[in-house]
């Protein structure tokens, strides 16, 4: 027996956050979306417009009447116990820092219902490192999505030793719901399967960079011509936005953090911070 969620909420908008309401939403489900303040939300409307047309062009099925009705659709909030209060489902998609998260949790386990299933789209991060602050372990679990959810859409459903066995079936079943290709770990891995590969490969050209070895271009092209991969490191980083990298860096050993000082003073720290500012690695004409 599996859990019917049908109001889903999204906590975060930003380039994923943004995508996983919007494909919830395009699949039929009552979908909220939270940010922090009036700017985020604005740039989240502009968000959904985007993936709108995004979706016209890329997805089967998705013409303009069902992308934009679903844009429209979604409930767009700054409230957090508004945003919650009749919740089934939330997945939390906020900044990759542990206390940011850990802090919203104890917010949620007195703010939502207690059938609301939690779930986390923490990138590298243990559930088990938030499951003690949500009031809900048993229904707590990770559910990771990568970017461009719509092409990329494997969904990572990963629980901790406390997750109710339902709770997961569930969580599973509703990946599926929504179009995506549940992956499921049988037990707590940092960086599940994507992840796992892909910030070390994202980390070693990073280092080729910061260590004056190359330009990410040459980077880029050895990696494209030598596997036929359709981008390199520097271009997917990018597109994830070089915050989301820095957050991760920060968390890590010696070597990271000396990747993260690198990456905030080069990149951050003068606004470049990938496609979305219109310069990171590369340039971008808007």
């Amino acid at each position: 027996m599996t859990i019917a969620f049908r109001k889903v909420t999204v906590l975060g908008t930003g380039v994923l956050g943004s995508q996983i309401a919007f494909q919830t939403a395009f699949h039929g489900f009552d979908v909220t979306s939270y940010d922090i303040d009036d700017k985020a939300i604005a740039a989240a409307r502009t968000r959904f417009d985007e993936l709108a047309k995004t979706y016209q062009a890329e997805v089967n099925g998705a013409d303009t009447a069902k992308t934009e009705a679903t844009a429209a659709g979604i409930t767009l909030t700054t409230d957090l116990a508004a945003a919650v209060a009749d919740a089934d489902l939330v997945v939390e998609a906020v900044p990759e820092v542990l206390s940011i998260k850990r802090d919203l949790y104890t917010k949620l386990g007195t703010l939502a219902p207690e059938r609301t299933v939690f779930a986390t789209n923490s990138s590298t991060l243990l559930p088990s490192d938030m499951a003690g602050f949500t009031g809900r372990a048993d229904r707590f679990l990770a559910l990771h999505f990568a970017n461009h959810v719509w092409k990329f859409n494997t969904a990572e459903v990963m629980g901790t030793p406390e997750t109710d066995p339902e709770v997961f079936a569930s969580v599973v079943k509703f990946a599926a719901d929504i179009g995506m290709v549940p992956i499921e770990l049988h037990k707590e891995k940092a960086g599940y399967v994507l992840n796992s590969l892909l910030v070390p490969f994202l980390n070693a050209g990073m280092g080729l960079v910061a260590g004056g070895y190359a330009e990410p271009k040459a980077v880029d092209e050895t990696w494209r011509i030598g596997t036929g991969a359709p981008m390199g490191p520097m271009q997917i980083l990018d597109i994830v936005g070089l915050t989301t990298p820095y957050n991760i860096l920060t968390n890590g050993g010696p070597e990271e953090q000396k990747l993260a000082d690198w990456l905030k003073q080069n990149y951050i720290d003068k606004g470049k911070l990938g496609l979305s500012t219109g310069e990171g690695f590369y340039r971008y004409d808007n």
